[in-house]
């Protein structure tokens, strides 16, 4: 890898995200891995799956 790619990298395991920057992530990875299996997958359908449990704990490193 480059040296600047090796930097990149060592910059991104050091961001912390927020609560709502790791929900916001989790629906979206859920929506597009639905969404790769079925097209009828909305966004609305995956935020009214999300709602209806709670959230995962967030890992601390």
């Amino acid at each position: 890898m480059s040296n600047e790619l090796d930097k990149l990298l060592e910059m991104a395991k050091k961001v912390a995200m927020t609560q709502k920057e790791l929900e916001e992530q989790r629906r979206s990875f859920a929506y597009g891995n639905a969404r790769i299996e079925n097209d009828r997958i909305t966004r609305e359908i995956i935020d009214k799956a999300a709602d209806s449990f709670p959230a995962p704990k967030t890992i601390v490193r």
